[in-house]
């Protein structure tokens, strides 16, 4: 609940008072024409950085490689994507965070270290000896998605 405040209450009407703020200051159309420009721009860089991304997969496919770092830069790509599309000064500037590399790498690692410390996965194991199962708990560590 308490992400679903955040996302659809607190930030549309954090954007809405940053446009008013910024539209008393510099006025209404240079403001709308801002928020047109960032998202004619995020719109080029995300297809730019999208197809870099996806021939990067495809190489690492090609040469036997497991492409989970480009998995993972893809999914933060179509959310930078979205934010970009997404009327509001906070959310473009989210946006680019997420569509330009150097700051999206380091926003993947930052996320891979909050993983590997916070989430941990339960797996199954099963024996066909008897019939029996044993449960266990291990730890998956997402260091080892990246290159």
């Amino acid at each position: 609940m308490p992400l679903l405040l955040l996302v659809f209450i607190i930030v549309p009407i954090f954007e809405l008072y940053l446009l008013i703020k910024v539209g008393g200051i510099i006025g209404a159309l240079p403001t709308v024409a801002i928020v047109i420009i960032t998202a004619v721009i995020g719109t080029w860089l995300l297809r730019q950085q999208g197809l870099a991304t996806l021939q990067r997969y495809q190489t690492n496919l090609g040469q036997g490689k497991l492409p989970a770092m480009e998995l993972v830069e893809g999914l933060v790509l179509l959310f930078g994507g979205a934010l970009l599309l997404t009327p509001g000064f906070f959310t473009d500037a989210i946006g680019f965070i997420c569509l330009i590399p150097v700051t999206r790498q380091a926003l993947i690692r930052r996320l891979m270290k909050y993983a590997k410390n916070h989430i941990q996965i339960r797996t199954v194991h099963m024996s066909e000896e008897q019939g029996h199962v044993y449960e266990g708990k291990s730890r998956h560590h997402p260091d080892d998605l990246l290159p």
